[in-house]
């Protein structure tokens, strides 16, 4: 062949495969849809370059086969038989005779691997290519490799780019539904201003999800002119889950409240509930209790919670409030329900809680604890310096370290 006919050869080899990547790149420019973009690749391959045997397979979490030419339906249907035998290969690879005796690779001549860094998108596997002689030569396959190379990890991170793009709007529609989810949760969170401060009772509280939404609660009702019924509760797990049937919860309870439902049978009702609801996925731990103003007595049941702690100013000892039975979720029914009775004085002061605060770990592992909580009900002042005292403590035991936990702290003082 005269030097000139091979320098004519190469630059129409050149122009075609230039040609062809930029058609490939036209399309993703255009944003064509990811089927197109295959459709596109499956053709070039196969009528431009010849090639007769084509499989695709790309990951997402796990390997699919996207693109597949000329060979059996079922081959590279078994995702675990694709993922084992595929993994080894991190460079193009011509098959030899051991590597064809795996039925996967059987009808193939190459592998062609594209990765990001460590992680592998895409194999394409390529077999049996019979191009133009005169435009490629003889050695077809190695005349197209580089092509080939080249357009596949184009169409690959193309592809990869459109999952990443609609994972990321994804999570921005995710990100808009948390927050109304918190602002919705926010107003089922008794705001601080509205809790009462009479001639009877004063209370100071303060809520902190782990995330936007959380699984912890507590609420106030009155239920006459001098009683009070009031709660604090912790749905196990965290998010929106949690946040869900917590919301669920808070509604049947207000029910259970404003029927005056006794207290061993409102806490009968709200296991059947969360029973219903949970289907024994999740529990929750369960603090509720009465307050009558006129004759200074509380009545509670405590189902499975952290015991609150009560500050007796007349004795001045502290008790934590533990009668009471298993978290609601965790039995089908509830064989023994203990209601506690206490009479209370002017000055007492009792203190509800969720685990995210006494199971708040600094950097050296080390857990807050209950210590805290027992010297802050030892200091002058009311639950509101109470909780502000303790908010203070907790941020400089954690220092830089997030809150592992939803975190909730209601106080009530007895006047």
């Amino acid at each position: 062949m005269a030097i000139v006919d091979i320098i004519r050869q190469k630059f129409e080899l050149a122009d075609f495969k230039l040609k062809t990547l930029l058609e490939i790149t036209t399309a993703i420019n255009a944003n064509c849809p990811a089927k197109e973009l295959l459709q596109k690749y499956r053709t070039i391959l196969c009528d431009d370059f010849g090639v007769a045997h084509l499989v695709a397979f790309a990951c997402n979490q796990n390997w699919k086969k996207v693109v597949s030419v000329g060979v059996p339906e079922e081959l590279g249907n078994n995702v675990d038989e694709v993922s084992s035998a595929l993994l080894a290969y991190k460079d193009v690879t011509y098959f030899n005779a051991l590597d064809k005796a795996n039925p996967l690779f059987a009808p193939f001549d190459l592998l062609v691997p594209v990765y990001h860094k460590n992680t592998p998108l895409s194999y394409i596997l390529i077999g049996d290519v019979s191009s133009n002689q005169e435009l490629f030569g003889e050695d077809a396959l190695g005349q197209n490799l580089d092509a080939i190379r080249t357009l596949s990890n184009v169409i690959v991170v193309a592809l990869e780019n459109k999952r990443l793009y609609r994972k990321s709007l994804e999570q921005e529609s995710m990100k808009k539904e948390l927050e109304v989810a918190s602002k919705m949760q926010a107003m089922l969170i008794p705001a601080e201003n509205s809790l009462p401060a009479n001639n009877h009772i004063q209370i100071a509280s303060f809520y902190q999800p782990h995330s936007m939404v959380g699984g912890d609660y507590y609420d106030f009702m009155q239920l006459s002119d001098h009683e009070y019924g009031f709660c604090i509760g912790d749905v196990s797990g965290k998010g929106i889950a949690a946040a869900i049937m917590m919301s669920n919860f808070q509604a049947n309870l207000r029910i259970l409240f404003k029927h005056k439902v006794p207290l061993v049978t409102l806490i009968k009702e709200l296991n059947q509930i969360v029973n219903r609801n949970a289907q024994g996925d999740r529990f929750v731990t369960f603090f509720v209790g009465i307050y009558n103003g006129k004759n200074k007595t509380l009545r509670y049941v405590n189902a499975g919670h952290n015991p609150p702690l009560l500050l007796s100013k007349k004795e001045a000892e502290l008790n934590y409030l533990t009668k009471g039975c298993v978290g609601l979720g965790m039995l089908e029914d509830i064989p023994s329900i203990i209601e506690g009775k206490i009479q209370l004085n002017t000055g007492d002061k009792l203190f509800c809680y969720t685990d995210g605060l006494i199971e708040a770990e600094n950097n050296n592992d080390e857990s807050f604890g209950t210590i805290p909580i027992e010297g802050a009900l030892t200091i002058d002042g009311n639950s509101t310096d109470i909780v502000h005292y303790l908010r203070n403590e907790l941020a400089l035991f954690l220092g830089e370290k997030p809150c592992g936990d939803d975190i909730s702290m209601l106080g009530i003082d007895i006047l």
